[in-house]
This record gives C-alpha cells, sequence and structure tokens, in this order.
C-alpha cells in the first residue's frame, strides 16, 4: 500500500463523488455522512505520508511513474517533498472541516455540492503531487471546474458575476503558462513533460528567453496568489463563496500560486527569478500595506477577511524571493499559517452568517455576552492572524521579515521595513473589527436570542488551535520538513549571485 498512497489520495475523492452523483437525492443524510467519512478516509492515509517521510532526505518520496501518454512521452508522474507534504497535508486536513461547516447551511443540491467538494480534492491533490508538467496542468484546470460551481450555485446574489470572474482570471493565466510549459518540452532532444527533465536543461536556456518563460509561469502564479494589482477578482469570490469554498479557496487554492513561483519559477529560471525578485517584491509590499489599509474601511466581514488574504500572501510572496533560507522557510510556514488562520476566520464568520444572515460589522455589537465560546474562538482566530508570538502567524511573518531585511538578492532594507507596517495594520483591522463585534452594548434586539456555538461548530475548530499553538510553540516539528527543499533553492541562488 505504501507504493501507491499518493494514488489512493488522488482517486479515493474523485471515485466517491461520482458514486454520490449516482445516489437519489433525497439520501440526503447518508449522502452527507458518505462525504464526511471519505474526506476523513484521505486525511488519514496522507498521516501515513507523514509518519513515514524522511525529513532527512532531499529527493522526492513515495513515487510513482508510469508511462501514461506514450505519443506525447507523458508520464503519471507523482510524488512529494518537504513542500509538497505540508500543502498536501494542509488540504486534507481542511477538507473535511469545511465539508462538516457546511452541514447545516447547505440545503439545496446537496449531493452535487458534497460531489464538488470531493472533486476540487482531488484537483488539489494533484497539483501538489504531480511531477510531470502536463499531469499538473491538467489537475490545475480540473481545480476549477468545481469551484466555478462551488461560488455560482451555492454563492451569494451576484455568485454567477464572481464565479465567472473567477474563471476567467484563472483561464487567462493558465493558457500564459501552457505555452511556456509546450515551449519547454519542446526544447528538449525528447519532448518531455518531465519535471526533473525539464529542470536539467531550463537552466541552461539563454537569460532573454528565461526572462519570457518567467514571465509566463509567474503571471498565471501571481493571479491565483492574487499578487496585486491581480487581486480583484479574489473579494468578490470570497464574499459571493459559500463558507466551505472560502474556507477552502483562502485555506488551499490560493497557496497554489505561490507553491507554483516556488517549485518552478525560482528553480527553472533562477537567473530570471534574481532579476524580477526586486520588482515582483516591490508589488509584494504595496499588496501587504494596499490590503491592510482595505481591509480597514470595510464594513462586511467577509470581504475584510478576504482583503486581508492580500496582505499576508504578499508576506509569502516577499519571502520565496528573498532568496536566503529564512525567507524561504517562512514562506512555507506562511502558507500553512494563513491555511488555518484565514480559514478559522471564514469558518466563524459563516458561523454568524448563519444565525444573523448578515454579515455587516454595524449590526452586531456585545456579543460576548451571548456568545462567550464564540468570542473566545475569534479572539484567537484574531490574535492567529495579527501574528501574536506563541502562535503559528508570529513565526512565520518573523522568518519572513528577517529574510528580506538580511537578503543578498533583494539587496536593500526597505522591504523588510515598509512590510512590517503590515502587522501594525493587521492589528487595527482585526482589533477594531473584533471590537465592534464582541464588545459593546447589544443594539440588535434580534442579537439578545443568538445562540452559542454547538457542539458541531466547536469540534472543528478545536483541531485548527491546536494546530496554531503547536506550530507557535514548536514550529520545528514543521519546519524541518521543509528545510532540505529550501536549502536546495537556496543553494542554487546562491550559486548564481556569486558568479
Amino acid at each position: 500500500m505504501s507504493s501507491n498512497l499518493i494514488s489512493y489520495l488522488i482517486f479515493i475523492p474523485i471515485l466517491a463523488g461520482i458514486f454520490i452523483l449516482l445516489l437519489k437525492s433525497d439520501q440526503e443524510t447518508f449522502i452527507k455522512y458518505f462525504g464526511v467519512v471519505t474526506t476523513f478516509v484521505v486525511f488519514f492515509i496522507s498521516l501515513n505520508l507523514y509518519f513515514n517521510f524522511d525529513s532527512t532526505k532531499s529527493e522526492m518520496q513515495f513515487v510513482e511513474n508510469v508511462l501514461w501518454i506514450s505519443s506525447l512521452n507523458v508520464s503519471y508522474y507523482v510524488g512529494v517533498d518537504g513542500l509538497s507534504l505540508l500543502l498536501l497535508m494542509l488540504t486534507t486536513f481542511l477538507t473535511p472541516i469545511a465539508l462538516i461547516a457546511s452541514w447545516k447551511s447547505i440545503e439545496k443540491n446537496v449531493k452535487q455540492f458534497i460531489a464538488m467538494i470531493l472533486f476540487l480534492e482531488t484537483g488539489m491533490i494533484g497539483v501538489f503531487v504531480s511531477l510531470d508538467l502536463f499531469l499538473f496542468y491538467m489537475f490545475w484546470e480540473v481545480m476549477l471546474i468545481p469551484m466555478y460551481f462551488l461560488i455560482g450555485i451555492w454563492g451569494g446574489e451576484n455568485r454567477v458575476y464572481a464565479a465567472v470572474k473567477f474563471f476567467l482570471y484563472t483561464m487567462f493565466g493558465s493558457l500564459l503558462m501552457l505555452v511556456a510549459i509546450l515551449w519547454l518540452a519542446s526544447s528538449n532532444a525528447n519532448f518531455t513533460t518531465n519535471y526533473f527533465d525539464i529542470l536539467k536543461t531550463s537552466t541552461q536556456i539563454s537569460q532573454s528567453i528565461q526572462l519570457v518563460l518567467f514571465l509566463a509561469f509567474a503571471l498565471s502564479f501571481a493571479i491565483k496568489v492574487p499578487l496585486f494589482p491581480f487581486h480583484t477578482w479574489l473579494p468578490d469570490a470570497h464574499v459571493q463563496a459559500p463558507t466551505a469554498g472560502s474556507v477552502i479557496l483562502a485555506g488551499i487554492l490560493l497557496k497554489m500560486g505561490t507553491y507554483g513561483l516556488i517549485r518552478f519559477c525560482i528553480p527553472f529560471f533562477p537567473k530570471a527569478a534574481i532579476f524580477f525578485a526586486p520588482y515582483i517584491s516591490t508589488l509584494a509590499v504595496i499588496g501587504i500595506v494596499y490590503g491592510a489599509l482595505v481591509s480597514i474601511v470595510q464594513d462586511d466581514m467577509k470581504k475584510l477577511v478576504a482583503y486581508s488574504s492580500v496582505s499576508h500572501l504578499g508576506f509569502v510572496v516577499l519571502g520565496i524571493f528573498s532568496g536566503n533560507v529564512e525567507g524561504t522557510q517562512g514562506a512555507i510556514i506562511q502558507m500553512i499559517n494563513h491555511g488555518l488562520s484565514t480559514g478559522m476566520l471564514f469558518l466563524l464568520v459563516g458561523m454568524i452568517y448563519e444565525r444573523t444572515h448578515t454579515r455587516e460589522i454595524s449590526h452586531y455589537g456585545g456579543i460576548a455576552k451571548v456568545m462567550p465560546i464564540y468570542s473566545t474562538f475569534l479572539f484567537i482566530a484574531t490574535l492567529s492572524s495579527v501574528g501574536f508570538p506563541s502562535l503559528n502567524g508570529f513565526v512565520g511573518e518573523f522568518l519572513i521579515l528577517l529574510g528580506a531585511f538580511k537578503s543578498q538578492v533583494l539587496d536593500n532594507k526597505i522591504f523588510s521595513i515598509i512590510s512590517a507596517t503590515g502587522v501594525i495594520f493587521a492589528a487595527v483591522y482585526l482589533f477594531w473589527l473584533y471590537q465592534r463585534i464582541i464588545f459593546g452594548e447589544i443594539t440588535n434586539e434580534k442579537n439578545k436570542t443568538l445562540t452559542d456555538l454547538s457542539l458541531r461548530e466547536i469540534s472543528i475548530l478545536i483541531p485548527i488551535v491546536i494546530f496554531m499553538v503547536w506550530i507557535g510553540i514548536y514550529p520545528n516539528t514543521f519546519l524541518k520538513i521543509s528545510e532540505n527543499f529550501s536549502n536546495e533553492i537556496v543553494k542554487n541562488i546562491i550559486n548564481i549571485t556569486s558568479k
């Protein structure tokens, strides 16, 4: 079984989704339980990867490589290293949580909804484990379809507009990446989309071609992050998406952009990455400050959290292009941190919305008096997102700012100095949000009868809190997994900059 673990992770969700679509729609209770059990099975299988992963090795592990399309020399080639393992675990961890969170909120087309979540899980896992660029691109595109339907069918009033905008933005970037993949594949003596074959030849391409190919890949990933100024699709998608869609979108899908930057752009085109690092880092810093400032003026809770993602992921991009181990490690752990903290914030927004059917901040006040348990979890999520010491957010942001400060690639401390203001602004918009919702007097009579969190809601928040504290107190548990990968990435950059 250990030799096919990744295949089980990929195919179990999609097969379960197909099975669910074949069932009668009136079997809602069975369908819900079957969907949740499936995601838990996938999570427990992924634990085998984690516990059997050898962090002392830098090569890919649990590799499966089978020729798939012989005429194009395309293989079903999958495996994990320190980077992909962490993101894979985040995916299998958050998916059942998102599904359980939708237990009562999704009332129409239940079987289709759960099937879309399972199809989406297959696409996300496939993206993180693919070692063939054709296979990667296929999963990248497959992932779009279920997310499009999740927003377009189960979203808010403007769901169709948000779904189409999300689809078009991502599709445009994907086409540029496809052209670059085809160019790289054809530049080999034998047409190949094998990741390691392209890795050997891409670094030998002239710098001028590297710059063009880098931009083709980077633009596709920048849209997905989303990096400023390609972020405009994100607030619409988040606001209109159902709670499960927002959790998966913020927690996992956005990480595909940063994953692509660190997995493909830097190893394939190191010279171009060094050349563009100051420019991309400038956009990242602008995004950090801009996202935070826009968050401050929002009157919709969900839109505030959505814009905060633009700010937080700006930190990740800055760490990726710092060109040192501190920044790279900080970026990787911050991908996980953002998935936990922002995912939990979206869960909490969804929970209060189910009770009041409004996300307007002005509608609330004094919630602590009737929902003390909710107030406690929201406070923990707020501290995590702010980057409070002893919680997960602090570790990632500290390493990123340290990496940017020491960076020889950026060679300018202004990047870390300005980015640090994003931490201050985060405290402003998140603590102000918390104050307006939780404290003060209850001005809305309807809020006096609100019920606190149920056992089901508490049960999906506690595991997230455990990991927040775990990473905050002992981050080495996770940092050691990605350490070898980070060292390899940085070693190539150092070799180029020292010449």
